[in-house]
């Protein structure tokens, strides 16, 4: 039997893949040092790339936006794309300022209140809980003396406090002088990153134009056309995912806001600023402003602290089975059981950059993988019930 040329190329393809899989299996400690490098080299156009994805969501949004408003009337001249594009791309950096400005202006004053407003209810349940000791010690005497004898220094506890901070502070500053060169390395990437993204974004037809000229030029049209269709699934769903996780974000943060205010609970605009904040991070996220909200709470009143467990619990069954499954769910075409895992194992891989990127890019592979299923049961002729 004769074996024709396509085949043999796709055979001596697969034998060369698989003498570099055992070559990079053998010398894996030098292959990760590459990579490494390489990493090193490029990771400030890549983190470019990463930010001007995730920019490009809101500018594209501002730009629709501005040709609207600026719809020339008849017989007027059209409005510049250039134009439109640099005020869309301004418009982007100054409301993520806004945005950033504000949540540092709402959190960080309120924390600080937050803090200093514990030394009283502090002091209170340390007091209450040496006067319950004392009421359970009663028939021991010798512990009872113990625990009323037992007194704390506030004074230098605090004082404690601020020379622990203030040494910690100097340590700091000390390590941060001696680790200058690592600073301004890591100044020069974000600077080349931010540069590069505002390159992306200012020629992003441009760019993809290129890159598809580049994939025909290089490859068979079906797997050139097989690439672009997989692009554009990745970058509907990537941008479809942050859309619906910054909406759901800002939709749950205000329902905290206006049930504790409603309610009358205290720190109602801290807790719902933290946990929009924290709601980024798919799933887990809500429940670490609830943690640093029922802290809060149990300063000032246990009981408090318990509704607002129960009130964060109702509210997340309100979000996890109307909000999300209409507005970050649909978007990606992920079922839970597979966000559950892509969070899981993002997690455990990248920490929260992970439970981030492996929802959409897990939303894409079971996109593909299912059209794939799809189409061979239609060429087989099966109907599976």
């Amino acid at each position: 039997m004769e074996i024709s040329r396509v085949t043999m190329k796709k055979l001596m393809a697969l034998i060369a893949f698989a003498v570099l899989l055992l070559v990079g299996a053998q010398h894996l400690r030098e292959v990760l040092g590459v990579l490494g490098a390489l990493w090193g080299v490029f990771s400030p156009l890549t983190i470019g790339l990463a930010l001007a994805f995730v920019l490009n969501v809101p500018m594209r949004g501002l730009e629709g936006l501005f040709l609207r408003i600026r719809k020339p009337k008849k017989g007027k001249k059209e409005p510049s794309a250039g134009g439109v594009r640099a005020a869309a791309l301004l418009g982007t950096f100054v409301l993520l300022a806004v945005v950033i400005a504000l949540l540092v202006l709402v959190i960080v004053p309120q924390l600080a209140e937050s803090v200093k407003g514990l030394v009283g209810p502090v002091r209170s349940a340390f007091t209450r809980a040496v006067e319950w000791g004392e009421r359970q010690f009663a028939a021991y005497p010798e512990i009872a003396a113990w625990l009323g004898g037992l007194t704390v220094d506030w004074k230098s506890l605090l004082g404690n406090m601020v020379d622990f901070v203030s040494s910690g502070f100097g340590s700091v500053v000390s390590s941060t002088i001696s680790a200058t060169k690592s600073v301004a390395g890591a100044v020069s990437t974000a600077f080349v990153a931010l540069v590069f993204a505002i390159y992306v974004l200012l020629q992003k037809e441009k760019l993809g134009l290129q890159c598809r000229k580049t994939l025909y030029a290089l490859l068979p049209k079906a797997g050139a056309d097989r690439i672009v269709e997989v692009c554009r699934l990745s970058h509907r769903v990537f941008s479809s995912f942050i859309t619906g996780q910054c909406v759901e974000a800002v939709i749950l943060g205000a329902m905290f806001f206006v049930v504790m205010t409603v309610i009358r609970m205290p720190y109602a605009l801290l807790v719902g600023c933290l946990i929009a904040v924290t709601a980024l991070i798919p799933i887990v996220g809500a429940f670490i402003g609830c943690a640093v909200g029922a802290f809060l709470l149990l300063m000032i009143s246990p009981m408090q602290a318990l509704a607002f467990v129960v009130l964060f619990l109702v509210l997340q069954q309100v979000e996890g089975n109307l909000i999300y499954p209409h507005v970050v769910g649909s978007s990606v075409g992920l079922p839970s059981i597979w966000v559950l895992a892509a969070v899981s194992t993002g997690g455990s891989l990248m920490g929260v950059a992970g439970m981030l990127l492996f929802i959409p890019l897990t939303s894409v592979v079971y996109t593909l993988f299912r059209q794939l299923v799809y189409q061979r049961l239609k060429e087989k002729g099966v109907r599976v019930k």
